[in-house]
């Protein structure tokens, strides 16, 4: 599955270093808005332990994480929805990823910019969000145009759909995102899945703070979680040039090492990867054998034969069965012909659910 998360936010608030430390990539960071004018795209792996135990036991010819796109996007400012600085093009390249990880500035560095003339999160977020909705109320406001009349004649999937849109026009206009609409998936999909709205992708919030500030936050990150827990979602928080330097040791022990001086369990990144992973309501399932230990990215709630599919559209389309281990039960007894031998390998049919961590191979014919 090919899977992207945006990084939005105002211009100087440390997109593009966070973005440079992700993906190790060569985003140009500077003191000065719009220093990204084309996005910049890095992908990277989803850090998973899981692997690290199959290695072991399977000792594979090679491992493949799954993996996420990050798409570091240009800084937007206020009035961006008419056009204002990168606007359009911002506002363009946000609709195209699945998901939208915000990073707002978190700290105070009077040699750092702040377009707005002072730092604060709550008002900084409040901008990016009032430019998102007056698009989407555009988008919203045109579709109801073009379909007024054939509801007011009666055309009943025309008369359901304009009410969905009211409904998203009146949330939009009372300054509320459009994830905020609580409807069944399939009828919003019907309304205004075809408006790619912005504020409808799910949103994950990351606080970029000081050294000082990584461990324990501070007040800015504190009314930041505060805003975000209102609307049911997750801050991140971290220091983006620390991350930027963590990210830069190849050596896992090392790396560790420097964690620990900063009190650290896990890198920022780490972090930030694993929750745009979680936002996204994404699971993995393996397939191990000695050629290759692979992880595979699948939406939550899919059944066999559409996982199947993510390796090969032959897969889904011939799908016979799918033999599932469980991972404890490969720990338990270390290989694959023990687990058969002990009665925990299961075989399954069209109809089964397939389940975080499920260790699987397919039987097709196509």
């Amino acid at each position: 599955m090919s899977l992207k998360c945006g990084i939005v936010g105002l211009p100087n608030v440390g997109k593009s270093t966070l973005f440079n430390a992700i993906s190790t990539g060569k985003a140009e960071a500077a003191n000065y808005p719009f220093c990204t004018i084309e996005p910049n795209v890095g992908v990277v792996t989803v850090p998973d332990e899981r692997l690290d135990i199959l290695e072991k036991l399977v000792n594979p010819q090679r491992v493949l994480p799954t993996i996420i796109e990050f798409v570091d996007i240009a800084g937007l400012v206020k009035g961006a929805s008419q056009g204002a600085g990168l606007g359009n093009k911002f506002l363009a390249n946000i609709r195209e990823v699945d998901a939208v990880v915000h990073v707002v500035r978190c700290f105070e560095d009077d040699n750092i910019v702040h377009v707005e003339g002072r730092v604060d999160p709550v008002f900084d977020k409040e901008i990016i969000d009032a430019e998102l909705q007056l698009k989407d109320l555009e988008s919203i406001e045109k579709k109801i145009q073009r379909i007024d009349k054939a509801a007011r004649v009666g055309d009943a999937k025309a008369k359901a759909d304009l009410e969905i849109l009211k409904l998203y026009k009146s949330t939009l206009e009372a300054g509320k995102n459009a994830r905020s609409v609580e409807i069944d998936p399939k009828d919003r999909d019907a309304a205004v899945g075809d408006l790619q709205l912005l504020t409808i992708k799910p949103v994950l919030y990351v606080a970029n703070v000081d050294e000082q500030s990584m461990v324990s936050g501070n007040d800015y990150t504190e009314r930041l979680k505060e805003v975000a827990a209102a609307e049911g979602a997750e801050v991140i928080v971290l220091c983006a040039a620390i991350e930027s330097q963590i990210a830069e040791i190849e050596d896992p022990e090392e790396r560790q090492m420097f964690l620990e001086e900063f009190g650290l369990e896990k890198s920022g990144l780490d972090r930030l990867i694993s929750a745009s992973y979680r936002l996204l309501d994404l699971i993995t399932y393996f397939t191990a054998g000695v050629k290759e230990v692979r992880a595979w990215t699948i939406r939550k709630g899919w059944k066999a034969p559409q996982a199947a599919g993510v390796i090969h559209s032959d897969f889904e389309k011939g799908f016979i069965r799918a033999e599932v281990i469980k991972l404890q039960d490969f720990v338990q007894y270390k290989s694959e012909a023990a687990v058969k031998e002990a009665g925990k390998m299961s075989v399954e049919g069209k109809d089964y659910v397939v389940e975080d961590g499920d260790i699987m191979h397919f039987r097709f014919n196509v």
